[in-house]
């Protein structure tokens, strides 16, 4: 990385939503520039058509690789024809061809390390669907490409707000059999170790939200609580975990009760994003924890309805930018901590003597 830059890795989604608008006002501030290389899988031909629509200021150079990145520039790598149509505010198979070809790309060079970073602007998970992608969304699919066999867990955040999820893109007829004990002790110690090695929190709060309303009123409104909850969280207690609830999600939220953890783990997707999108969705982020890949995206959609109209706020798209940055330096020092690691300190108590005595970690 020439100067320390991270090489941030960004895919321009649907190219007839708000991806290269987001993308483009990111930049306005040459601030951005200084803060990290950012190499755009896209088209030279589409950023210039709503660089014109929106009256952008920001310029772009083209490359031809993502190594031969341009410092101090916004760098675009063309991944599709030159012939590809832009409708906006129309999901169209074109529009989800030019979204999974740069996707490709972008893993693609993650693989042989030309970036660092992915940051990935909005798809419509219809018209992406192919031979090749046929999976609910960006995580299940990034998963499989770059995963390494370990399992992703979504994380929506805004500062220390976070909300991950147990079960994540299935029909909610689905949810109640699908969550079971041993799937909620996986996504949360999956929580628990991305809040540690990913946001530096050493000891984290996670609060567990119940699947029923009113927590199941002690199985008057369901049994799962009684049956898969509430043992998941005492066994992740007996492991020394700081784990609560389960707590009933409206009040829970209502009350402001998730101001007081690190995390919160909600069981299915709307339970989760609804309440966090009405408080943070103007500068929340997506992030896909538990990979050895560093991804966000914004935590809004294509925004079909506004597309063009240069009214879409890049706030959400600048901070998932920011969080992988923050994440991929945490995870620096983490190795290196762990890579280097001090010798503890204690004091023997099997004595009075009280003697200072040195162990090897």
């Amino acid at each position: 990385m020439e100067n320390n830059k991270i090489r941030v890795g960004i895919t321009h989604g649907d190219i007839n939503g708000i991806g290269y608008e987001v993308i483009l006002k990111s930049f306005e501030d040459s601030t951005m520039l200084e803060l990290c290389t950012p190499i755009v899988y896209g088209s030279p031909k589409v950023a210039a058509y709503h660089r014109k629509a929106i009256d952008s200021p920001t310029n772009f150079c083209i490359i031809n690789s993502a190594s031969e990145f341009q410092q101090g520039k916004l760098n675009v790598v063309n991944c599709v024809e030159d012939e590809v149509k832009v409708e906006l505010s129309k999901p169209t198979l074109e529009s989800g061809k030019a979204a999974l070809l740069a996707l490709e790309k972008a893993l693609d060079d993650y693989r042989e390390g030309l970036i660092d970073v992915l940051v990935t602007a909005p798809i419509n998970k219809n018209v992406i669907q192919s031979d090749t992608f046929h999976f609910p969304g960006h995580t299940e699919y990034i998963q499989e490409r770059v995963g390494e066999g370990q399992k992703a867990l979504m994380i929506l955040m805004r500062n220390d707000f976070r909300v991950a999820l147990v079960t994540g893109h299935i029909p909610v007829r689905d949810i109640a059999r699908t969550i079971t004990k041993e799937l909620i002790e996986e996504k949360y110690l999956i929580f628990e170790h991305s809040l540690k090695q990913d946001f530096g929190i050493g000891k984290p709060r996670i609060a567990v939200l119940a699947l029923n309303p009113h927590a199941g009123d002690d199985g008057l409104i369901g049994t799962e609580e009684q049956e898969v909850i509430i043992p998941a969280i005492a066994e992740l207690k007996k492991k020394g975990k700081l784990c609560y609830g389960p707590y009933s999600a409206d009040g829970f939220m209502g009350s402001g009760l998730f101001e007081k953890f690190d995390g919160i783990l909600a069981m299915y997707h709307d339970q989760g994003l609804a309440p966090f999108k009405a408080l943070a969705m103007e500068e929340g982020v997506n992030y896909t924890a538990g990979l050895p890949i560093v991804r966000t995206s914004p935590a809004h959609g294509t925004a079909y309805d506004i597309v063009g109209k240069g009214i879409a706020s890049a706030d959400s798209f600048r901070q998932a930018i920011y969080v992988a940055i923050d994440v991929y330096r945490n995870r620096i020092i983490e190795t290196e901590i762990h890579t280097n690691p001090l010798r503890k300190q204690y004091h023997e108590k099997r004595d009075d003597s009280d003697k200072l005595k040195l162990d090897e970690v």
